[in-house]
C-alpha cells in the first residue's frame, strides 16, 4: 500500500487507525470539501475514522454527514493509502489506513455536527491545489486526468 506524508519514526508506538474519505461531486464540476480550523488542515476530503463495530460505508456516510451535513449516494471505492501521523486529539501515533471513495452529493440534511468543519463547494481542479493532504490531491488529480466529471 502506498504511503504518503511523513516517514515512519523509529521507536514510536503506531496504532492502526482505519478511515474512509470521499471525493464528492455535484454534477457541475465541483467537489465538496470540509474546511477546518484545525492546525495544518485547511481543506480536506470529508471523512474520518471507522469506529469499532462499524462497517466502512457506514462510517463514510456518518463522517460526511458530521463534517458537511450532506447525504451522499453511490460510493465507489477507488483505493487506499497509508499515512503515519501523531493524532493530537487522541494522544497517540497512528498508521492511518485511508480508503478513498468517489460519491455523488444528494442533498444537505443539516448543519455539520463538528463545529470546526464547514462544507465548501470548490471547482475540482482548484481543489487539487487546496487540499491539505497530498494523497487526497493525488487521488483527485488522477480522476481529473482520467476525464471523470464531477
Amino acid at each position: 500500500m502506498r504511503r504518503y506524508g511523513e516517514r515512519v519514526l523509529p521507536g514510536k508506538p503506531y496504532r492502526d487507525r482505519p478511515g474512509t474519505y470521499a471525493i464528492i461531486g455535484n454534477g457541475s464540476g465541483q467537489v465538496l470539501l470540509a474546511a477546518t480550523t484545525n492546525e495544518g488542515e485547511g481543506f480536506l476530503l470529508p471523512g474520518g475514522g471507522i469506529d469499532q463495530g462499524e462497517q466502512p460505508l457506514q462510517a463514510l456516510h456518518r463522517e460526511v454527514l458530521e463534517e458537511t451535513g450532506w447525504r451522499i449516494a453511490t460510493p465507489l471505492r477507488l483505493g487506499a493509502y497509508q499515512r503515519y501521523v501523531f493524532m493530537p486529539d487522541y494522544g497517540f501515533w497512528a498508521r492511518k489506513i485511508c480508503t478513498i471513495y468517489l460519491a455523488r452529493a444528494v442533498r444537505p440534511l443539516m448543519n455539520p455536527l463538528e463545529p470546526d468543519h464547514t462544507p465548501i463547494w470548490m471547482d475540482a481542479e482548484e481543489a487539487t491545489l487546496c487540499l491539505s493532504v497530498g494523497a487526497e490531491q493525488s487521488y483527485l488529480g488522477g480522476l481529473i486526468e482520467s476525464g471523470i466529471s464531477f
